[in-house]
């Protein structure tokens, strides 16, 4: 048997969903795009989010995607990074966490948010719309969360890329929700 090692940081665009495994990026548009095209002369946000999890020998980082009809549901994936040591700095692991998510959001800058954008366009004055979040997992009450020291800063790298706006605890559900339920388990090699 051949094992596939998932200790990588530049592992394949790879994502998964509660229904669906092994999505190309081109497979993640594709759904998104579906699910838009079901109603399109409504709300939608599109959210981008990372969460991390030290386990013994490694951290595990999970980027979720979600698309969400505010009051009529969403459509959601993730994608796994592990990196092959256990992260004690606060600091890193947010900034990775901000680097992997700004990495997705990327890939959605150009032709997949626009072709979202085409789909609501003619709807826009029947109530479409398109907001784009990068949820950074870090809260800014310094007694609470060991991350306030750097939520500005990666507010900031967000905010520099232009369409996305940065949302931070309690607001950051594609991060603190989504993707921190998939960091729990420790990753395992596949045989």
């Amino acid at each position: 048997m051949k094992r596939t090692n998932l200790f990588s940081m530049h592992d394949d665009l790879i994502f998964h969903n509660v229904t669906e495994r092994r999505l190309s990026l081109d497979d993640v548009i594709e759904r998104m795009l579906r699910f838009i095209s079901q109603d399109p002369a409504s709300p939608y946000q599109l959210m981008i989010g990372t969460d991390s999890q030290v386990h013994r020998g490694h951290t595990k980082f999970v980027t979720g995607i979600i698309i969400r009809r505010p009051g009529k549901g969403a459509w959601a994936c993730y994608r796994q990074v592990v990196l092959p040591r256990e992260l004690t700095s606060v600091k890193e692991k947010l900034t990775i966490e901000t680097s992997l998510s700004q990495e997705i959001a990327c890939y959605f800058e150009g032709d997949a948010v626009n072709r979202m954008e085409e789909l609501l366009l003619p709807y826009v004055y029947q109530g479409a719309s398109l907001e784009a979040f990068i949820d950074i997992d870090a809260g800014t009450e310094p007694i609470v969360n060991k991350t306030s020291l750097y939520v500005q800063e990666m507010v900031d790298r967000v905010e520099a890329m232009g369409r996305y706006a940065a949302r931070v605890k309690p607001d950051s559900y594609a991060a603190s929700a989504y993707a921190n339920r998939h960091t729990k388990r420790p990753a395992s090699l596949v045989m």
